[in-house]
């Protein structure tokens, strides 16, 4: 039974409902000075939710295209640009105009085109172009995203992207499909390891194993913040051995010792103090995640800690993760974005203690939960 509290909000919610679905109201609202720049706010945001696919493949385009790269040496003009991509001068013209109204990149002089703020800031973000590119995966699977909720999970192509989502023997999977996702992981890490260590500098910690490490991205970075850490890796066998080829060539093969195997029958690496799952568990349905935290439970030393780090739904600051999120992993074919406290119940249902969550800087990149393995 709700409670009066409840009730009074809810009376208040139908009264705000009520009035924002008047087209009365927004009249007098754009029409009276005190409210109209809160009126065109307003309407520009729902424009935006209207247009937003437009601007995701102007973006894609923008990307492919390397135009970024290409205006950071200085602006050029249409002529110079179409010679570059091999579009015609109009189409450049075109797309240039509609990058602008987005921020990407601004007109100059002499009819030149150069680098937007918004632009610079993505190239100034290590990772998020591949990121930008790998989705015209998704943009295809949600041309019809009716289509895409009611086919069955594991039959969209993005399920083919990431195989160890459907495939009953991930560990068998070949070099040839773990490649390009654990490229595209490795390429994005340093987004996500730079929120980690923000928060978690690893002070006090013996050794770290990093289940579902990839690449070696995350520990790679963790070795130069902490040269006396013993680090750990452990992931498929295919993507073993991309890790080792990876951490061999940047001199830390001696450094970072690398496990081949999979949590779904494989004991984790034990004797760890220390425990990290980074974008590991947003893959999965609730009972592989409580499968896997159980092991990794009973990996991690007496008092061990775990480090969860991925985005997590209703977030304050980073509210559209979850949006996104919910479609890009129902196209994956499994996993679900999850809020804080389901993580956290999550942890005490494997046996953990001390849950606790740590506000990064930017929350829309990652949000960092860690958790005790009690001490006997």
């Amino acid at each position: 039974m709700a409670t009066v509290a409840e009730k009074l909000r809810e009376a208040l919610l139908a009264r705000r409902d009520r009035l924002l679905a008047s087209p009365r109201f927004h009249r007098l609202a754009s029409a009276f000075w005190p409210t109209r720049l809160v009126a065109r706010r307003r309407a520009a945001a729902l424009f935006d939710l209207c247009a937003g696919f437009v601007y995701s493949q102007v973006l894609w385009a923008v990307v492919r295209l390397r135009l970024l790269e290409r205006l950071a040496h200085g602006p050029l003009g249409r002529d110079e640009l179409a010679a570059a991509t091999g579009l015609s001068a109009e189409a450049v013209e075109r797309l240039s105009a509609a990058a602008a109204g987005l921020g990407l990149v601004e007109r100059r002089a002499a009819g030149r085109w150069g680098l937007g703020a918004r632009g610079a800031e993505l190239l100034a973000t290590p990772g998020l172009a591949a990121m930008i590119e790998h989705h015209a995966v998704l943009y295809a699977d949600l041309a019809d995203p009716l289509a895409l909720l009611r086919r069955p999970p594991g039959e969209a192509r993005l399920a083919r992207y990431w195989p160890y989502a459907s495939a009953e023997d991930a560990a068998a999977l070949p070099a040839e499909q773990v490649g390009p996702y654990s490229a595209l992981m490795a390429a994005t890490q340093p987004m996500v390891t730079a929120e980690i260590l923000a928060v978690r500098p690893f002070r006090g910690v013996r050794r770290l194993v990093d289940v579902g490490g990839g690449e070696g991205a995350f520990l790679e970075a963790v070795a130069a913040r902490c040269p006396r850490l013993e680090l750990v890796l452990f992931d498929l066998p295919a993507v073993a051995e991309r890790a080792r080829a990876r951490l061999a060539a940047a001199g830390l093969a001696e450094r970072i010792r690398v496990v081949g195997g999979d949590f779904r029958r494989d004991p984790l690496p034990a004797g760890c103090d220390a425990a990290s799952l980074v974008r590991v568990l947003h893959d999965h349905d609730d009972t592989t995640v409580l499968e896997l935290l159980r092991a990794v439970r009973a990996a991690l030393l007496p008092g061990g800690t775990v480090l969860i780090a991925e985005p997590l739904a209703e977030t304050p600051g980073a509210e559209r993760v979850g949006a996104y999120f919910a479609f890009y992993l129902a196209a994956m074919g499994r996993g679900r974005p999850r809020r804080a406290d389901e993580l956290v119940a999550l942890l005490r249902r494997a046996g953990f203690v001390r849950p606790r969550l740590h506000r990064t800087r930017l929350p829309l990149i990652a949000s960092v939960v860690s958790a005790r393995r009690d001490a006997p």
